[in-house]
This record gives C-alpha cells, structure tokens and sequence, in this order.
C-alpha cells in the first residue's frame, strides 16, 4: 500500500500536480490542512481515497477538524495540528494521540518535515509544498507504504 502524505499547499497547486505526477500508483491520498478551498480540485485529480482536514488557514471549510482513519493494520490520527499548538512541541499532540490509541499521529501547520517513530506513537509532518520552511527551503512530502509483512516505512521526499 503507498500512501501519499501532503499539507500545507495554500491553493498553490502545481507542487502538488508535480507530486502527482512523481508518485504514481498512490492507494490513498492524505491532505493535512491548509487547502484554502482546492478541496475539490484535489480529489479530482486522484483516483484514490482522499482524507483531508481543515487547517488554521481553512475558514470556512466543512473539513473536519480532526480525523481518525485506518491505514492497514495501523490507526492515524489526522489533524493540522494548530489546535495541539505543534509550533510549540509535540508534548500535546503525543498525549493526545495516545489518548485517542492510535499508532499515528500525522499533522502539519509548521511547514518542517518530521518523521518521529517511537515506542507509544509515530509522529508524521510532511512539511509544506508551498512555503517550506525548514534549512533547506525545499517543498517537502511523505510516502508511507506498508509492505507485505504489514511494516510501515515512512519516506520524507523534496521537489528540487
């Protein structure tokens, strides 16, 4: 299974068309946030399952604000993460997360990729494909895939 992992595009979608194009053959589709009303843009051009959330920048948006979902064997919580205060600290969003039993916790808002795999909870942000954010500037996102033995690797990618 490879699963897409975005945030942050700001209605700014020819990053995200790039993506598309790059990573052929996704089985799921996860938007964290920050869409800014491209909702219906995106979907139609994936021909896959698409969660989305809303982000701090989604006004007047009908995305949920959290979502839990399986992926796998495994059960993520999705969040953009403004209302765990993710510019902070992960604190808050890891006792959320472990308070709601889930394995993940994918989230954006900061515009910095993590890929974060600990005992009790792997934390996910695949940054921005807008206006990254971390040293190297670069548009970043997340393939997970889960292999035959249902593993989950977790793959931070940047658009050069």
């Amino acid at each position: 299974m490879k699963v897409l992992i975005v945030s942050d595009t700001h209605r700014k979608e020819t990053n995200f068309e790039r993506v598309i194009e790059i990573e052929k053959n996704i089985d799921m589709l996860i938007h964290l946030g920050d869409i800014e009303g491209a909702e219906d843009y995106i979907r139609s051009i994936v021909n896959c399952p698409c969660y989305m959330v809303a982000g701090n920048n989604d006004y007047f948006s009908m995305l949920h604000r959290d979502l839990i979902i399986d992926i796998g064997p495994y059960k993520a919580l999705l969040t953009h993460g403004h209302h765990y205060y993710v510019s902070l600290g992960y604190e808050t969003i890891k006792s959320e997360a472990i308070a709601q039993g889930v394995d993940i916790v994918m989230f954006g808002h900061t515009h910095r990729p993590i890929v974060d795999v600990e005992n009790e909870i792997t934390l996910l942000n695949p940054g921005s494909l807008t206006y990254p954010r971390q040293e190297n500037r670069k548009p970043s996102y997340i393939v997970m895939t889960i292999d035959d033995e249902n593993q989950a690797h977790y793959e931070i990618k940047y658009l050069g």
